[in-house]
């Protein structure tokens, strides 16, 4: 299985604080069945500034530490930054870096609102050749109070991931019900753990993809696990079929 979103680089953002938590993170990766994953520090936030070289040398670092104490994980190098206006200017400059290097791009939303420019930087994304991705949308106060905007988005070509916990309610019973909404809506496309230690903020992935099986059947459960593979291969994820846009529409009150 592969995980997208982690914070498991040490002392560069929220995340992993040292080399041992790392480690442990690792470990832990391990035990929920993930065999590579990709490591997303924060970047533009207002609080932390991660670039795509420094980034890359870190990840090397840990595959190193991990060859060393025999922990079967892969470290892929990513980056989650906050929506700025200066995200093509960056792309250009290779201060940015997609998933693994592919046309994968997270896009970091403020926790509160969604920025009145995201629709153009969307657009921009894609026109610049890479495909946005919405990370914890069901974590945005903004898309909660009005998912009509996420549909728009994600009709335009934007793609979303949600977080394991959040599908198991570690979030609360709010942020629960709207990601299992989006997931029955067909508005999310991956998801990963956001995983930023063992404790508080942990991977979750075993227990989401279990209720996630449970729930919505095995279709789901493998859609899910090979829109991750899809991605770190740089191939094109699985989306809406035709005949499920109704659900969409009727989730939003659009019929």
């Amino acid at each position: 299985m592969n995980d997208i979103h982690s914070h498991i680089l040490p002392g560069i953002d929220d995340g992993a604080k040292s080399q041992e938590d790392s480690l442990k993170m690792a470990r832990e990766a391990v035990r929920h069945g993930i065999t590579s994953i990709i490591a997303t520090p924060h970047h533009r936030n207002g609080k932390y500034d991660n670039d795509r070289a420094s980034i890359k040398g870190q990840v090397e670092k840990l595959n190193e530490l991990l060859v060393q104490e025999n922990i079967p994980l892969t470290v892929l190098p990513g980056q989650e930054t906050r929506i700025n206006g200066d995200m093509i200017e960056d792309l250009e400059n290779a201060e940015l870096l997609p998933l693994n290097e592919t046309k994968y791009l997270f896009v970091e939303f403020p926790s509160g609102h969604v920025p009145r420019y995201s629709a153009q930087m969307l657009f921009d994304i894609q026109v610049a050749g890479y495909k946005p991705i919405i990370v914890h949308p069901e974590r945005n106060r903004e898309l909660m109070e009005h998912p009509s905007k996420l549909y728009e988005f994600v009709q335009k070509g934007a793609l979303t991931q949600v977080t394991a916990a959040s599908v198991v309610g570690k979030f609360g019973k709010n942020i629960q019900t709207f990601s299992h909404q989006l997931i029955e809506a067909n508005l999310t496309h991956f998801i990963a753990s956001d995983a930023h230690n063992t404790t508080t903020r942990g991977f979750c992935m075993d227990e989401a993809f279990r209720e996630m099986k449970n729930k919505y059947g095995s279709d789901y459960y493998f859609m899910f696990i090979e829109n991750s593979d899809l991605l770190v291969s740089n191939l094109n994820v699985n989306r809406m079929e035709p005949e499920q846009v109704k659900k969409r529409k009727k989730f939003l009150g659009l019929f």
